[in-house]
């Protein structure tokens, strides 16, 4: 895989930004619904204690207690017997959002026999009932036979205190027409069975799909009163008949419109508060609308839209994470109290979620305050958005940096690459040198080590190749002299002749016998270093000893010892340490004139020995091709024969046994120019 792929690859681990960008602002999300639920409690807790002070004194609706709902009108209704005018009315649907007995239901589902629906509304001033009989084909009232059999209906009305004047005593009313439209109710009055026309309560009788219904209008009765009502067709007394509960009457359940006022002053932006009794009837219901309203689609403009279309999918995003919501009707009269929950989340009609809390109020009431979470979400969106853009830009920017600065290490790899291929020829030997990078990073620094390794390989190759040249040349003359020793010995007369002859093939096999040694004696060096045995000596004292012993072996050299008789002391080798010296002052005099000068000196540097050997003579090179120290190498022309370069390589061998390291440079000293070897070891070495 190449390095582009690779560093593609890993810059995918850059995704990881915008997925932490997620879980950051779903806990953001998460923590702002905790503080806003918190505050909506705090909220709760205040509309509260305000709804129970002013529904103190007002009785609670219980489960068990039969009641009908009253809707508040926004705008009057037409008295025609039809109920498209009234609240709640679905066009679409043609659905209408009945009340009805628990037993009619029943009996609708069951039986199919006639059935009781009803709704109520108030303009506070009239009480308005929209009644209807299901699966009964109407029997129109006959003046003329008063006694026969006809679909009438009853009303009966009972105030909450009956020890006030008239208007407000209990009351029952009939109701029955001759034919469909306009009827009024006749009431029965109190002295006796006797019947008289009340025109306060009038309406219209229609005949709709399988029954028949009634609209009727008639005075506001006062807050607490009760209202039922009866649909008969017969006059026995277990004569067929539909009808609200007769005992106790339905108490008329509405909201209080000076509650809502006091409970709006309480609320925030974008909320909902609602009362409820007991039974799940809501007794007051407040909104307030968001902080801005949404525009309209029409007037947005493109960039717009597809903002709007992005926000959108991030709200989306963000609720997909949010907990469940719970279903709750957000339009109804009546709540069902036992799948009602504590707080949380909850789910409308229209698809909105809100966050949802409930506090106990006086009566064994409770109030249901709503928060709408389009605030919070449109935070959390606008939050996810902005993460998730500099996100893809950060990614992108990073991705675009990381494929440059691959593509530009591919670039120098392969410069390198092709610089490699050109300076090695198809049988291997270095043609060329490798250009020095300037670069001071880690390719940059490969690139210099292989062109030092190319140098050094080029100028030991070279080496290899005259190697066989310079070993013929060395052994050439100790060859020529043995086979011409013996042709003349075999032609020799005297004895003294072959003597002649047999010495000089002897000393020139000996010659022979120099030069492979010298060749096997680096081996035979490190083989013997297991066997080796260190041991303390006196450095200065062997060193001195030494040098004194060359004066006396070699007159034709000038020998000087700089240093300390005795007392530098070193753990080592002290035979080892006088072949290393042996080393140094017999390359020093291969390259040393006659009767040049060669000085050894011994100095304690810190916890280091330095062991010097200068010799005047030909000087380094200053950029050698190899090291002076690697085997078969030699970069000076020396004066003796046998040359083979393996000197310096047993000096190396021989110092890192002891722990130190052989520096060689060229020097001048008291105006003589020539090389200085200096070998630097530990003064203790384990």
């Amino acid at each position: 895989m190449t390095l582009k792929r690779q560093l593609f690859i890993a810059s995918l681990l850059m995704l990881l930004i915008p997925w932490a960008g997620l879980q950051f602002v779903l806990e953001l999300d998460q923590a702002l619904r905790q503080q806003a639920l918190q505050q909506l409690k705090d909220q709760a807790e205040r509309l509260a204690k305000t709804a129970g002070d002013l529904s103190l004194g007002l009785p609670a609706i219980s489960p068990q207690t039969p009641a009908i709902y009253v809707e508040h009108l926004s705008s009057p209704l037409n008295l025609d017997g039809y109920g498209a005018d009234w609240p709640g009315y679905d066009e679409e649907e043609q659905f209408q959002p009945w009340q009805s007995a628990e037993r009619s239901h029943q009996s609708e589902k069951t039986t199919g026999q006639p059935t009781l629906h009803w709704q109520a509304a108030t303009d506070q001033r009239h009480l308005y009932l929209l009644i209807r009989i299901s699966n009964r084909h109407p029997v129109f009232f006959n003046p003329d036979a008063p006694d026969q059999t006809h679909d009438r209906l009853q009303l009966w009305l009972e105030p909450p205190n009956t020890n006030l004047d008239a208007d407000i005593r209990p009351a029952s009313w009939l109701i029955r027409t001759p034919a469909p439209g306009k009827v009024y109710a006749t009431i029965y009055v109190t002295t006796g069975n006797e019947q008289q026309p009340d025109y306060r309560v009038s309406g219209y009788w229609q005949s709709v799909g399988s029954g028949w219904q009634l609209e009727l209008e008639l005075p506001k009765p006062p807050q607490g009163s009760r209202l039922g009502f009866a649909a008969r067709w017969q006059d026995s007394p277990d004569s067929a008949q539909t009808s609200t509960s007769t005992n106790p009457l339905p108490i008329l359940v509405e909201r209080k419109p000076e509650l809502e006022r006091q409970m709006v002053q309480g609320m925030s932006k974008g909320q909902t508060a609602r009362l409820i009794e007991p039974a799940g009837w809501v007794v007051a219901q407040q909104s307030t609308p968001a902080r801005q309203a949404q525009p309209e689609f029409e007037a947005l403009s493109p960039l717009q839209i597809v903002e709007h279309i992005s926000h959108n999918v991030l709200r989306a995003l963000v609720q997909f994470y949010q907990p469940r919501p719970a279903a709750l009707a957000a339009s109804t009269s009546r709540l069902d109290m036992n799948a009602l929950p504590d707080e949380g989340l909850v789910r409308h009609e229209d698809d909105s979620v809100w966050l949802m809390t409930t506090q106990p109020v006086f009566g064994s009431r409770t109030l249901v305050l709503e928060q709408s979470l389009d605030q919070l979400l449109t935070l959390s969106s606008s939050t996810l958005g902005s993460v998730i853009t500099r996100s893809i830009l950060i990614i992108v920017g990073l991705t675009l940096v990381l494929l440059g600065y691959a593509s530009w290490l591919s670039w120098r790899i392969a410069r390198l690459q092709r610089a490699v291929s050109v300076s090695i020829d198809q049988d291997g030997r270095i043609v060329g040198t490798l250009p020095v990078s300037k670069a001071r990073d880690e390719l940059g620094q490969l690139q210099n080590h292989f062109a030092q390794m190319a140098d050094r390989l080029h100028g030991y190759n070279r080496y290899l190749e005259s190697f066989s040249q310079r070993l013929s040349h060395e052994l050439k003359t100790p060859v020529a002299v043995v086979r011409s020793s013996l042709e003349n010995l075999s032609h020799s007369d005297t004895e003294e002749e072959r003597s002649q002859y047999i010495g000089r093939a002897t000393a020139a096999t000996g010659r022979l016998r120099k030069i492979l040694n010298g060749m096997s004696e680096a081996t035979r060096l490190e083989q013997s270093f297991d066997h080796a045995d260190k041991e303390a000596f006196d450095l200065a004292d062997v060193i001195s000893q030494a040098t004194a012993a060359y004066q006396t072996l070699d007159a034709h050299h000038q020998f000087d010892y700089t240093g300390p008789e005795s007392g530098i002391n070193l753990t080592g080798s002290p035979e080892l340490i006088v072949q290393l010296l042996d080393k140094l002052v017999d390359n020093a005099r291969d390259f040393t004139p006659q009767d040049g000068q060669i000085h050894i000196g011994v100095e304690q540097i810190g916890n280091h020995v330095c062991l010097s050997v200068f010799n005047q003579g030909s000087a380094l090179p200053d950029n050698p091709d190899t090291s002076i120290f690697s085997p078969f190498v030699s970069v000076r022309k020396g004066q003796e024969e046998g040359h083979l370069g393996q000197g310096l390589l047993i000096v190396q061998l021989i110092a890192d046994f002891h722990g130190g390291r052989v520096e060689a440079e060229n020097e001048s000293r008291n105006d003589v120019d020539g090389v200085c070897f200096r070998v630097i070891i530990p003064s203790v070495h384990f």
